[in-house]
């Protein structure tokens, strides 16, 4: 029976989950901004407490491996692979967009009021994060959550997607997704603005990596950044 650690930094948002197979024994989620540095050390001592488990019970651990925050997966991935170091044990890594897709999909299914849409034709799914100023690192998934366009940085006007918009409905979701409400107008938009990528999905999509036996070489890994890091010099005058 495998014991596998989940840790989500991506976002402000900090998240662990601890599952047995696809059975989730307890979790915690911290929203408070920037909170990775100090309080994820903590939380996951925490869940492993409610769990009535140790470190050296875990089987692998999860991370989101961006894009996203630099500091916050900075954080997390270190944490991760120091896990993974200390207990030689494999490390697996998700794309947060497609965990923010994944969330989205199970959320759309959910609501009775979007029923009525043929999900696998005529829906796109759209995973935002934000960047600087209207820049959102963000990707197109189709509703069985096949990549159509690849992970890219880019920067939001009135005719983005106008192309893809035309053909579908395309639900743009994420915190990339909120600035963005406001210039595209097309009809065919809609926005989840509420979703967070979440430690419990990232061990759904772990899991499933856990079986498969696909595994991050922990000394090469590095977080999916997108862009560099950008170090401003204060302004002295």
């Amino acid at each position: 029976m495998a014991l596998l650690l989940s840790l989500e930094t991506s976002t402000q948002a900090c998240s662990v989950a601890l599952y047995t197979t696809e059975t989730i024994l307890a979790s915690r989620q911290i929203k408070t901004p920037r909170s990775a540095a100090s309080k994820l050390a903590v939380i996951i001592q925490e869940v492993l407490e409610q769990a009535n488990s140790q470190p050296s019970d875990l089987k692998a651990i999860i991370v989101a491996s961006g894009p996203g925050s630099y500091t916050g997966l900075r954080i997390g991935v270190a944490t991760a692979k120091g896990l993974c170091y200390a207990l030689r044990i494999p490390l697996i890594a998700v794309n947060t967009l497609d965990l923010l897709a994944f969330q989205a999909k199970n959320y759309l299914l959910e609501k009775q009021s979007t029923k009525a849409i043929e999900f696998d034709e005529k829906i796109l799914l759209c995973p935002m994060l934000d960047a600087r100023r209207m820049e959102v690192y963000c990707k197109m998934l189709d509703f069985n959550l096949q990549e159509i366009t690849p992970t890219q940085a880019k920067i939001i006007d009135q005719k983005s997607f106008n192309e893809m918009l035309d053909q579908k409905i395309i639900f743009f979701l994420g915190e990339g997704s909120m600035k963005c409400e406001e210039v595209i107008q097309h009809p065919n938009a809609r926005f989840i603005n509420d979703l967070v990528p979440d430690a419990i999905p990232l061990g759904q999509l772990g899991y499933k990596k856990w079986i498969q036996s696909s595994f991050e070489d922990v000394e090469s890994f590095e977080p999916f950044y997108l862009k560099d890091f950008l170090i401003r010099k204060p302004n002295l005058v």
